[in-house]
C-alpha cells in the first residue's frame, strides 16, 4: 500500500530543502491537514504561515519567486481553483512565475471534509489555463518524483495531491518526465485511460475484465498538461473502444482531454474509436465516506469493469 501523497509531498520537500535554502513552503492555516507542519518543524526559517488568506498567499509567493526563491503553496485544492483563482491566473500563470501549487484534498476522497471542500473540477480549470503544468500522481513514488521535478523546473506547476493512501503502481526507481504517458497493460479489446490515484483502481478493473476473457489495455496519464497527444491518439487507434476513468468531473478533465485528442486525430485514420467517459457526472460532490463515494460514482474496480461489460455488450 502506497503512502498518502500529502505525506510524500512534505517529506520530499524536507529532503530537498536540506541542500536548497531557496525552497519555501507557504501554508494557509491547514498545515496539520496538508502535512506542511512537518516541513515547518524541520525548516522553520523556510516556512511561512499565511493564515486563512489564500489570495494574499498566492501574491506573496509570486513576489518571493521574483527574488529567486522556489515557493510551494500548501492548501486544499478547492481554495486554489476557486477562492484564489484570479490570483493564480493573473499573478502566477500569466507572468509564468516559478510558483508550485501543492493542492491537497483533491478528488472524491475528501468527502468527510464536507461537501464544500470537495474539488472535482480542478483538472478542467487548471488545464485550461495557459502556461500551467498540471500533474496528477498515481502513487507515492510518482508523487515524490513529481515534487523533485517541479522544484527543479522553472514555471508554474499544479500538483494534484490525494488525501488518502492507495496501492503502489510504480517502483522506487520511477523517474518522472513531463508529457510522457505510461502504458501499464497491453490489450486488444479496449483501452482504459486513467490518471491520479484512480489509475490503480483502473488497473484492478482490467484484471477483473481479463478473468472474463476481455483484453483491456491501460494507459496512465501523469502529466495532464502537457501531454503526449500523439501517443494517446496512436493507442486509441488500435482499439474500437476507449474508456476514460477519473476521480473528477466527466466535463473538461481527462475525459475531455482524450476526447479532444482522439476526435482531432480521426481524419488521419480509417475509423474513429468510440469513447466512454467514467467519472463524476454533472453534479456536486457529497459529504460521505470515501468507499461510498467511489461506489456511488462508479469508480471502484468492480463498477468500472461492470460499466465496460455493458458498453461492450451494447456495441455487439
Amino acid at each position: 500500500m502506497s503512502r498518502a501523497q500529502r505525506d510524500v509531498w512534505a517529506d520530499t520537500l524536507i529532503e530537498l530543502a536540506s541542500a536548497n535554502p531557496d525552497i519555501l513552503v507557504l501554508d494557509a492555516d491547514l498545515a496539520t491537514s496538508t502535512r506542511a507542519d512537518r516541513f515547518a518543524d524541520a525548516y522553520p526559517d523556510q516556512f511561512l504561515q499565511m493564515g486563512i488568506a489564500e489570495q494574499g498567499m498566492v501574491g506573496t509567493a509570486v513576489g518571493l519567486a521574483s527574488l529567486g526563491f522556489v515557493p510551494w503553496l500548501s492548501s486544499f485544492g478547492i481554495f486554489f481553483t476557486h477562492r484564489a483563482l484570479d490570483q493564480v491566473r493573473m499573478a502566477v500563470a500569466q507572468t509564468h512565475a516559478n510558483v508550485k501549487i501543492g493542492a491537497a484534498y483533491t478528488g472524491l476522497q475528501a468527502g468527510l471534509s464536507g461537501k464544500t471542500h470537495i474539488d472535482i473540477a480542478d483538472l478542467a480549470i487548471m488545464r485550461a489555463m495557459p502556461g500551467m503544468t498540471v500533474l496528477a500522481p498515481a502513487d507515492a513514488a510518482e508523487c515524490a518524483a513529481m515534487v523533485r521535478w517541479a522544484t527543479a523546473t522553472p514555471g508554474p506547476v499544479y500538483l494534484r495531491l490525494g488525501r488518502e493512501s492507495g496501492p503502489d503502481v510504480f517502483g522506487a526507481d520511477y523517474v518522472f518526465a513531463p508529457r510522457v504517458v505510461r502504458r501499464l497493460r497491453d490489450g486488444a479489446d479496449l483501452l482504459l485511460v486513467s490518471t491520479g490515484q484512480q489509475t490503480a483502481r483502473t488497473l484492478a478493473a482490467a484484471e477483473l475484465l481479463a478473468a472474463d476473457g476481455i483484453d483491456a489495455g491501460v494507459i496512465h496519464v501523469p502529466s495532464v498538461k502537457p501531454c503526449d497527444e500523439a501517443a494517446l491518439a496512436d493507442a486509441a487507434a488500435q482499439v474500437p473502444l476507449v474508456v476514460t476513468v477519473e476521480e473528477h468531473s466527466v466535463l473538461g478533465g481527462l475525459g475531455g482531454l482524450v476526447t479532444e485528442i482522439v476526435s482531432g486525430a480521426v481524419p488521419r485514420r480509417a475509423a474513429g474509436s468510440r469513447i466512454v467517459r467514467i467519472g463524476i457526472e454533472d453534479i456536486w460532490g457529497e459529504s460521505a465516506p470515501n468507499a461510498w463515494l467511489l461506489d456511488r460514482h462508479g469508480l471502484t474496480p468492480t463498477a468500472v469493469a461492470e460499466r465496460v461489460r455493458r458498453e461492450l455488450a451494447a456495441a455487439s
